[in-house]
């Protein structure tokens, strides 16, 4: 019998479906932390999370029977990777499963920021009219730059194209794109965009940060829906304060949940809590695919 450990909530449908392979005992235990999971994990051979729940160190050595880590969706940075390689534990995630979802998620908040929208919500809920203070700009004709076209940032460009946007895309590593988009150096992305948009991975260090601001052009808005750490909070704070920055969205942040709420609670800043992935069909489509990996490797 292959034990399997759910550590986090996943779509009905696909427990149903991994609870139906022959040889499996799925287990559903959400909340733990790494205390508790390190009491838990021994003897499955499976763990399954989403983003909340850390697989750490501890949590690895613990696990003496363990062959399989999967992350239902896009980063594993809340996998201890060096550690599961060492213990000789698979790492595996869903990638393209939720790219829609994230990429929807960002053009919400990409119109939000743009028009006005969480100052608007805020302020009818305090049953004011400020109609005449609430006016914004159109996305048609400005320049959208995306950091970052792997699968995310490629679908967001589609929905740009669609909006009569120009594109800029940067990566590290230039990529075929069969789309009306323009790939040019960070430097150009960041003097050329009216909004930028980040899709990269977790970072060693910001891709924003001071430097990277002062070479935008003023009245810029931020999205930022990829990983806390890849905008620098305090310089895309001090971005907002001097006007370089009109705007941005934010669904990701340095902790999370947040301590400090400096910057949350800036007038210019639309926050929300890290929805990117947090679809229906997008979790139905990860919850799939862990069991067609889990099924694969351990069926």
């Amino acid at each position: 019998m292959t034990k399997i450990l759910v550590a986090d909530s996943m779509d009905k449908e696909a427990l149903d479906a991994m609870r139906a392979i022959p040889g499996f005992d799925v287990t559903v235990k959400t909340g733990l932390n790494e205390t508790d999971l390190v009491g838990t994990v021994p003897g499955y051979q499976a763990i399954v999370v989403r983003s909340a729940t850390k697989v750490t160190r501890p949590v690895i050595e613990a696990a003496k029977d363990l062959k399989l880590v999967v992350r239902a969706g896009i980063g594993l940075d809340n996998i201890d990777g060096a550690a599961a390689k060492e213990k000789g534990v698979a790492v595996a995630n869903t990638p393209a499963a939720t790219s829609i979802s994230v990429a929807e998620h960002t053009f919400g908040l990409m119109l939000g920021a743009i028009r006005n929208h969480g100052k608007g919500v805020v302020s009818m809920k305090q049953h004011k009219w400020e109609k005449k203070n609430l006016e914004g700009t159109e996305l048609y004709g400005k320049t959208l730059g995306i950091i970052g076209c792997g699968r995310i940032g490629i679908e967001v460009a589609k929905r740009a194209i669609a909006f009569g946007m120009k594109v800029l895309v940067y990566d590290v590593i230039p990529v075929k794109i069969d789309l009306a988009v323009k790939q040019v150096p960070l430097e150009e992305l960041l003097a050329g965009a009216d909004l930028i948009t980040v899709h990269v991975p977790k970072q060693p260090k910001p891709i924003l940060s001071d430097a990277e601001f002062g070479k935008m052009r003023n009245g810029v808005i931020i999205i930022n829906v990829a990983r806390g750490g890849v905008v620098d909070e305090k310089s895309l704070l001090a971005a907002l304060n001097s006007g370089k920055v009109r705007a941005a969205a934010l669904d990701v942040y340095d902790k999370e949940p947040p301590e400090d709420f400096t910057l949350i609670d800036h007038p210019n800043v639309t926050p929300v809590p890290h929805l990117g992935a947090a679809a229906v069909e997008g979790q139905k489509r990860a919850g799939l695919e862990v069991v067609r990996i889990l099924k694969e490797r351990l069926g």
